[in-house]
């Protein structure tokens, strides 16, 4: 556990493994960099140096009220990474960590070297669902994030996961309503990112989990279709979040992408 002062904030990591080939992975939401503990031991005893940062607003962060668009999102993963000496780095992310990807891919594209993009999407919000997002925004500034956790568990994570499932849920309830909400807020205007897809070059790989609700395989072959040359892998028996109800399958994927790049 290590922190950074970077953009007027600080920052909460994990950075374990040693050498040149540097994987970096970023949480989605309302999770925080404990959701990739099995990924940061098992790829830094393989002999990669995994960074995994907790984002603003969430697990020890600064939390930032507001409005947090994925721009200020990316660019502070590009500070931390500037901060670290990090030259060269293969960048993965699950789900709004996906779309986090997306935008560093599209404002701060030098020294990526491969992509990982786990149970995420790459259109712009729909009006309903812009809509969608500010309620829900202010319904965990309103009543915490307990309710929401609840009701939710078990679309991020297939019933019959139960250890993922407990994680989750305590990353969910201990995520903070502000940094929640300005995520959520943020999301909401986030751009489109189909035509970007096509100009990525870098070894790609799009992981799904087979139950995912949030994400379903139709998304991921979407990207998959979008982006020249990427792999797809579908993790069995897994929802939202296979890199923790699946490690082993979902590490072996992440492997063969990382053979490539």
């Amino acid at each position: 556990m290590s922190f950074a002062t970077v953009n007027g904030i600080t920052i909460g990591y994990d950075d374990e493994g040693t050498g040149n080939d540097v994987l970096v992975l970023v949480h989605g939401h309302p999770f925080d960099r404990t959701m990739w503990r099995p990924q940061v031991e098992h790829f830094s005893k393989a002999g990669w140096r995994v960074i995994a940062p907790d984002l603003r607003g969430y697990g020890e962060s600064t939390v930032v009220p507001g409005i947090t668009p994925l721009p200020v999102f990316a660019a502070d993963i590009v500070a931390l990474l500037d901060h670290l000496g990090v030259g060269g780095f293969v960048l993965g992310g699950l789900s709004m960590g996906g779309q986090i990807v997306m935008e560093c891919v599209r404002s701060f594209s030098r020294g990526i070297r491969g992509l990982v993009l786990a149970d995420t999407f790459a259109q712009a919000e729909t009006e309903e669902g812009r809509r969608s997002r500010h309620e829900m925004a202010d319904r965990l500034l309103r009543e915490g994030m307990s309710g929401y956790a609840t009701e939710v568990l078990w679309k991020m994570v297939a019933p019959h996961n139960k250890e993922a499932g407990e994680h989750v849920s305590r990353m969910m309830h201990a995520a903070p309503p502000a940094g929640a909400a300005a995520a959520l807020r943020g999301r909401a205007d986030r751009p489109d990112y189909s035509a970007l897809l096509g100009t990525i070059t870098v070894p790609t790989l799009v992981v799904v989990g087979s139950e995912d609700e949030y994400t379903p395989l139709a998304d991921a072959w979407y990207l998959h279709e979008c982006v020249p040359g990427s792999t797809l892998a579908v993790v069995n028996g897994a929802a939202h979040m296979p890199n923790l109800e699946r490690p082993e399958e979902f590490n072996k994927v992440v492997e063969l992408l990382l053979a490539q790049a």
